[in-house]
């Protein structure tokens, strides 16, 4: 026998529950609704026009990757997120969302992270495999008085909200920011679902961000364009050491990325026919999800306590029925408790649902449960 270095961390839950519903599909020869996964499920990107523009055979696709990712690629990011204001130098790409979480959490030097209140439950378990402390913050107030405090912190904003789907104000979010970045706090930005929602030639979020010297960006391409399955992400920051440390944890991390997906997401960001496909793809997801989101609204299955006066804007909804309730129906979900401090017994009665899937599916599993 041999020792190994325990982390704390655990499994993902979501995937375990989808183990689960898999399971239970085969035993009973039966349909489940899958809305414990974060994936985007309405319909699949339409890639298949750009395939053939694709040189499978050209020294770009089959040697190794360049560490911090093709230039051209970073150069559409910077265009398409940035309308053309940052630097592609300031850009690196990375394995996916939780890749590049990961690695900079490696890279930054900080005592503790605080996340919101209701959060991913993968950042707890990422937080705890890199040794860092964990706190909390209830709200952007909470965060705007007690700036002063968290000058050995960073501050995790995940907007819109995972598990909530709630969207803070742009204005009062870029406030806050501010009001941290002046007190030297470094804040990391997560926001892989912005893109899905907003229209790209006019979101002028992440430009605005540029002005502050404590802010990294982590962003993906698993919600926006739909493609999770390619494992392709990126982070910015305008901090030239954090970058270049950053570098080497990527190379020795990853040592590149894809060439297929570098190039399939450079295609989908600066073609005629890239950009049709992920309008189409965008326009119709976001139509389902939002006729989904008023469904559950006129049935009364909105956990209204945790919206107050805002309302779902994400892929994710909480709703007051509880994991076990749905399970009798075939819908799958993730518990509350996965992803909030909130005690089991209190949070259990609530679930986690993915909101991004066919409509009509959608009302035909939980128009059983209704009845």
């Amino acid at each position: 026998m041999f020792n190994i270095k325990k982390s704390g961390a655990k499994f993902s839950a979501i995937v375990g529950i989808g183990e689960t519903l898999r399971k239970l599909s085969a035993e009973q020869n039966a349909e489940y609704l899958m809305l414990n996964r974060g994936i985007n499920a309405v319909e699949n990107i339409n890639i298949q026009p750009l395939i053939s523009n694709i040189d499978f055979n050209s020294s770009e696709m089959q040697v190794y990757p360049p560490v911090k990712g093709m230039l051209k690629l970073r150069q559409a990011i910077n265009q398409t997120f940035f309308m053309d204001s940052a630097s592609a130098d300031n850009i690196f790409i990375t394995n996916g969302g939780t890749n590049a979480l990961d690695l900079v959490f490696k890279t930054i030097e900080t005592k503790k992270v605080l996340l919101s209140s209701f959060y991913w439950g993968a950042y707890l378990n990422i937080l705890k495999i890199n040794q860092i402390s964990i706190g909390f913050y209830k709200d952007l107030n909470f965060l705007n008085e007690h700036a002063a405090e968290f000058k050995d912190s960073a501050i995790l904003i995940c907007d819109p909200n995972n598990p909530t789907g709630t969207k803070l104000d742009d204005v009062e979010l870029l406030n806050t920011i501010r009001i941290l970045n002046e007190e030297g706090v470094v804040v990391i930005v997560d926001s892989p679902y912005r893109r899905l929602f907003l229209d790209w030639d006019h979101d002028d979020f992440y430009k605005k961000l540029l002005e502050f010297e404590n802010v990294i960006i982590c962003d993906s391409f698993s919600k926006s364009v739909g493609l999770s399955g390619q494992r392709i992400g990126f982070v910015h920051s305008t901090n030239k050491d954090f970058m270049n440390e950053l570098a080497i944890n990527l190379l020795f991390a990853t040592n590149g990325i894809n060439n297929f997906a570098q190039i399939l997401v450079e295609s989908i960001l600066t073609t005629d026919a890239g950009k049709k496909s992920a309008n189409e793809f965008r326009k119709n997801t976001v139509n389902e999800i939002k006729k989904n989101i008023d469904f559950l609204y006129q049935n009364n299955l909105i956990a209204n306590e945790f919206y107050g006066d805002s309302k779902p804007w994400g892929i994710f909804v909480i709703i007051n029925k509880s994991y076990d309730e749905l399970l009798k129906f075939q819908i799958g979900s993730v518990p509350l408790n996965y992803f909030c401090q909130i005690p089991v017994q209190e949070s259990s009665k609530y679930s986690r649902i993915c909101v991004s899937i066919s409509h009509e599916k959608f009302v035909q599993f939980f128009s059983k449960m209704l009845k």
